[in-house]
């Protein structure tokens, strides 16, 4: 890459002898944040930045929390400026993102630091070079306490920070810029396929009473059967064991509750393709299980009967359809509520031309080696390499 070959050039000229390094203390203010009042939080004004809202490289636009304007006086150490650094000290310590013009006006919050870079250091390259997750690795080793890790800013203050010339950080800047706002690009496009995809997966799953070849259906009479899962197999907690023709499912010795979400060992209950949705937990999620699993007690299992319904168009109707539960201290769906679900069930004909239409759709946004996912992949792994 020419920008690589130009940047090396640059640290020869200009840096014969290496690139110092330097305390974070010398080159930045470090401040601490404010113990904003959880009561007094109102629909506008000053935008309080929690450690939530620290994400990898961004902030949040969750759940955001507002201070009264009229406090800004009694908060005014703690206002944050555009282009200051905030990082989190709690939790999922070392991320760090920048503070945007329409993050503004915003306060920090205690347990995040903000780090405002003074004229020896770009505010960018700063960035970047905290961005890393070799950075965020140092961070979370440095840091104290069992399961809620604590990083300190005394600590942070005297990170070593490399700081080759300004013309040297701009060239650095300007490299890893041009990944991130590619990366922005295609995050905008999936983001609009993504909505595409919705709207005409709403538009073709859209059914009413009169519409011809369309009946509506209860899913306890269109599947083959509606199961509750059970216990796991004796034999699950056996050692890793690779897939086979005949049994293309890996075993997995650490019994962890993913495996057993997709029902991984040598023995199976169910032996045909089917549509598992989660009876607790994340209610209502659903997707297409391939053949010889055993599903867990929290899913529930839909065989459908091929004759009436295929199980891609089984599975694209369930994502248009309110499902419920019990109700209950522990909120669960249950068989009985399950086989009750009404679903509109075209002919074979159309739901094949149905699925057809989504799928390519689907493989467009969510397919993680073909879609939009995988380049942004490709474009976040080929980012970090040349940072």
């Amino acid at each position: 890459m020419k920008s690589m070959s130009k940047i090396d050039d640059l640290i020869k000229e200009m840096c014969p002898d290496g690139v110092e390094f330097k305390e974070l203390s010398q080159l930045a203010k470090i401040l601490n944040g404010y113990a904003f009042k959880s009561e007094k939080y109102s629909q506008d004004g000053i935008r309080v930045i929690r450690i939530s809202d620290v994400q990898k490289g961004r902030l949040s636009d969750k759940d955001i929390k507002y201070y009264p304007l009229e406090h800004k006086s009694e908060i005014s150490k703690y206002l944050l400026s555009e282009n200051d650094l905030v990082m989190s000290l709690t939790g999922n310590v070392g991320r760090v993102a920048m503070i945007t013009k329409s993050a503004l006006p915003a306060g920090l919050n205690q347990r995040v630091a903000c780090v405002r870079p003074g004229e020896e250091i770009l505010t960018r390259y700063l960035f970047h070079f905290f961005d890393q997750d070799t950075f965020e690795k140092a961070a979370f080793e440095s840091s104290t306490g069992g399961g809620q890790k604590n990083m300190s800013t005394v600590w942070l203050s005297k990170f070593p920070i490399p700081v080759p010339p300004l013309e040297v950080q701009k060239e650095i800047v300007r490299v890893l810029d041009s990944f991130t706002e590619l990366e922005a690009e295609l995050e905008a496009e999936l983001e609009a396929r993504k909505k595409q995809y919705e709207y005409y997966r709403n538009s073709l799953m859209t059914f009413d009473e009169n519409t011809s070849g369309v009946q509506w259906k209860t899913l306890e009479s269109v599947c083959e059967s509606v199961s509750a899962g059970g216990d796991l197999p004796n034999n699950y907690m056996k050692g890793n064991v690779q897939p086979t023709k005949e049994f293309p499912y890996p075993i997995y010795s650490n019994g962890t509750e993913q495996n057993a979400l997709y029902g991984y060992s040598d023995s199976y209950k169910i032996d045909k393709k089917a549509v598992t949705i989660s009876a607790r937990g994340t209610i209502g999620y659903h997707a297409v299980r391939g053949e010889k699993f055993t599903p867990i007690v929290r899913l529930i299992t839909l065989i459908p009967n091929t004759k009436i319904i295929t199980i891609k168009f089984l599975n694209y109707a369930l994502d248009i359809t309110e499902i419920g539960h019990s109700g209950g201290s522990i909120p669960q769906l249950t068989v009985p509520n399950v086989k009750k679900i009404s679903i509109p069930v075209p002919t074979l004909a159309i739901q094949e031309r149905i699925v057809s239409i989504l799928d390519k759709f689907d493989a467009l946004v969510n397919d993680i080696s073909t879609g939009l996912p995988a380049e942004i992949e490709a474009r976040r792994k080929q980012y970090e390499y040349y940072r």
